[in-house]
């Protein structure tokens, strides 16, 4: 996906140990000059690897970067994304500079969210809204006819420079694209979750992709273009989106999006949980209890959540916030909520707003542990025991469980 987590020890190369050092070189440079010297190196390095598409390499050094110098990691990531997510090419003597786009339509519901291909009359109100609200003067535009869940996102670089390949050439030069919709994953039933549209958006080098680029008169900043993008999209995705609520985010570059969706997200679960449970088991949010625990190896990854009614024991259901690349928690400060700004805090604002009073908060690391038979994930109890999430067994047939 667009976000990177180190979880597991990748192999070392020398490929991989030659990234690092021109990352760690980049972020530890005291000169423009400099800077520009160590950055074209990397993404020589880089456009070589994708262009073969060895993600592995690419993997093991943000996985070394990450662990030992973090401002490096930034560096490598960011120059990573950058490659894998914009080009510049060359049609009929001119060249164009191309940046994926993501559109994020951010839903919650108690039935189902959709996915899938998108009907036409959707993917021309898409290309006329970006062409009035968001897209500069003389831009063209490749929009991918599907609407797509997290799951079927691209989850690599690699992945995302190929689509970023398919659609600049569409773009530029009107053709169709060549892009296989056929064979997608499955998408996993969860009552809150982001969908995206994705576009190529190209226009002449050097000259703007954007409206807020600009220059007067035709400059537009941002909040108006969201403003009007969302006013001119909401009719369509409506349509799309029966039963659900949903927020249309400003259409920007792919893996910014992506991360922004995500993060935007996380609320929203809580609070289609809560409104799950308040339906499933006629019971008010005050009556639900919820147990926080931080889930990860060497350190918190993801925070779990279990909801339990308020004097059980028994966990009925569990959500899972998940922690992205930009976000650190120190494993002596899992439970900290003195932090306006901590993942913590932010839960737990989260849950006081979707009316749950009783918050119980471990202070310890908990290993990500699946349930051996089905996979799920497993939610810590009051007690520090983690245990599989279960509906009372008189509950009627609901949507999957929130995992």
């Amino acid at each position: 996906m667009a976000v990177y987590r180190s979880k597991t020890s990748q192999r070392s190369s020398p490929e991989a140990d030659r990234l690092v050092a021109d990352a760690i070189s980049l972020a530890a440079s005291g000169s423009r000059i400099e800077d520009e010297f160590w950055e074209l190196r990397l993404l020589e390095r880089l456009a070589r690897l994708l262009k073969s598409q060895n993600q592995n390499v690419i993997d093991a050094a943000l996985d070394q970067t990450f662990k030992i110098n973090t401002v490096a990691f930034e560096v490598l990531a960011d120059n990573a994304e950058t490659l894998a997510e914009s080009l510049t090419l060359e049609y009929e003597g001119q060249s164009w500079d191309a940046l994926l786009i993501a559109m994020p339509i951010v839903a919650h519901t108690r039935y189902q969210i959709p996915s899938g291909a998108l009907p036409v009359q959707v993917i021309e109100a898409t290309a006329l809204a970006l062409q009035r609200s968001i897209a500069a003067t003389d831009t063209r535009l490749a929009i991918v006819p599907w609407l797509y869940s997290i799951d079927q996102m691209p989850h690599s670089h690699c992945q995302t420079r190929i689509l970023l390949d398919a659609l600049s050439t569409a773009a530029v030069s009107a053709s169709e694209m060549k892009l296989e919709m056929r064979g997608m994953s499955e998408t996993i039933a969860v009552l809150a979750d982001p969908r995206f549209i994705i576009a190529v958006i190209a226009a002449p080098s050097s000259q703007p992709l954007f409206r807020w680029q600009a220059e007067t008169p035709s400059r537009q900043e941002r909040g108006v273009s969201l403003v009007e993008w969302q006013a001119a999209m909401h009719e369509p995705i409506a349509s799309l989106f029966p039963g659900c609520e949903f927020n249309l985010l400003l259409p920007e570059a792919y893996f910014t999006n992506c991360r922004l969706a995500d993060k935007q997200v996380r609320p929203l679960s809580i609070r289609a949980a809560v409104n799950f449970l308040e339906s499933a088991l006629s019971i008010i949010p005050a009556g639900l209890s919820c147990v926080v625990g931080a889930f990860g190896e060497e350190q918190a990854d993801e925070y779990r959540l279990a909801f339990s009614m308020k004097g059980s024991g028994d966990v009925v259901y569990g959500v899972i916030w998940p922690l992205y690349d930009r976000e650190h928690v120190a494993n002596d400060a899992l439970n900290d909520v003195s932090n306006d700004e901590s993942p913590i805090k932010e839960i737990c604002d989260a849950l006081r707003d979707a009316g749950i009073e009783d918050v119980f908060r471990h202070a310890v690391l908990f290993a990500p542990e699946l349930c051996d038979d089905c996979g799920a994930p497993l939610f810590p109890d009051r007690q520090g025991e983690v245990v599989h999430a279960e509906m009372p067994e008189d509950t009627p047939t609901q949507q999957p469980l929130f995992h």
